[in-house]
Formats: structure tokens, C-alpha cells, sequence
């Protein structure tokens, strides 16, 4: 794969794709915004082939260590609040609240991942912890295989300069009420350095 560049919210998602892939991959910050700003920064000027967003995540039905591979990037709580509930983005007429992955670089992360659970992953500014946040988020999204932080701020970045975009994520816990002791974030580290050297099998 030429010049792919992965992109990840902090150093230990970083550092553990770096233990199995050479390649360049970024620390970038946690959140869409910082995600987006971050990811157009390092593409302004440089000819990447491709952009992939990467680190852990929590799992819809995904169990922890699992690896999920993105169909869509959907940011899941851009929208308005009303009686009748939430409004996504796209509804209300202001935009997109949904990207689509490249189609050839997610059959290509398909080969190298073939364990991988495909489907949407939700981007979101605050973590589900709740049975209540739960039951909403499923409810609007059935779909969705795991929730994270940043993949559409990498996405619009993506978007925006032209290069292909994917996303790939480990499950460290369940989407749910918040039980730190459910954790699994060492096994999710683990499994993101084995995407690392997955990653190594996509060619130059």
C-alpha cells in the first residue's frame, strides 16, 4: 500500500500498532475535532496513498481483543436534542453524519483481518456509560459493530484532501454501563500490534 498513513488518538494505540507495522502512524488527540484538525495537518502537502484510523474501542456484541473494520464512519451524536428525540445531522439539512470507507481499502484490510467484524463504527464526544445511552444508541444505530472517538473527525480530514479512508478498531470493552473492571484494554493493545503486522501484508 503506498504511503499509508494510520492515524491514532494517543501514544499506547500508537505505540502498539508501531510494535508490529514500520509504517508512520500518528498520535493525533482524543475527539472528532482533534482527530479531523490533526489528520488534515499531516495530510496538507503530503502524497498519501492512504488514511486509516485506528485504535481501541468499545465493542457492540464484539468480544474484547476482537477486531472490527469499519463499513461507515457515523457521527453518532452530531444532531439536536427534541421531544420526540435525537436528530441526527443529516436529517435537520445542516450536512453529513455518515462517511463511507474506500471500498478497495477495506477489501484489502479484509484480507489481511479476515477475523474482523465489519460494520459502522460510531464516533461519539461522550463515551456510553449508561444502560439508558445503551439502549438509545443501539436503538438509532442496530448496525453499528463498535464506538469510538475519532474516526469521523478522520474521515472528514479524508474526505476533504481527496485520500482514501478506512477504520479499523480493537474491543477493550463492551458499549454499556461503565464497569472499569470489564476492561480489557491490554488485550486490546495487544490485538491493535497484531493489526500492525497485518498491516505489513498489504504490500509497498
Amino acid at each position: 500500500m503506498r504511503s499509508l498513513l494510520v492515524v491514532t488518538a494517543v501514544d499506547a494505540e500508537r505505540d502498539a500498532i508501531a510494535a508490529g507495522w514500520p509504517g508512520e502512524v500518528v498520535a493525533v488527540g482524543v475527539g472528532v475535532a482533534a482527530a479531523a484538525a490533526g489528520t488534515a495537518r499531516l495530510l496538507a502537502g503530503n502524497a498519501y496513498g492512504a488514511v486509516i484510523s485506528a485504535g481501541i474501542a468499545g465493542g457492540f456484541g464484539v468480544a474484547p481483543g476482537g477486531v472490527v473494520l469499519g463499513t461507515s464512519s457515523i457521527a453518532a451524536d452530531l444532531g439536536a436534542d427534541s421531544p420526540d428525540g435525537f436528530i441526527p445531522l443529516s436529517v435537520l439539512g445542516f450536512g453529513a453524519d455518515r462517511l463511507a470507507v474506500d471500498d478497495e481499502l477495506r477489501a484489502a484490510l479484509r484480507a489481511v483481518l479476515p477475523g474482523a467484524v465489519e460494520g459502522p463504527i460510531l464516533s461519539v464526544a461522550t463515551v456510553t456509560g449508561t444502560a439508558a445511552g445503551l439502549r438509545a444508541l443501539a436503538g438509532r444505530h442496530p448496525d453499528a459493530v463498535a464506538e469510538g472517538m475519532e474516526g469521523f473527525g478522520v474521515a472528514t480530514a479524508a474526505a476533504g484532501a481527496g485520500v482514501p479512508f478506512a477504520e479499523v478498531r480493537t474491543i477493550s470493552n463492551p458499549v454499556g454501563p461503565r464497569d472499569r473492571e470489564a476492561w480489557r484494554i491490554g488485550d486490546a493493545l495487544a490485538a491493535l500490534t497484531e493489526v500492525g503486522r497485518a498491516l505489513g501484508k498489504l504490500g509497498p
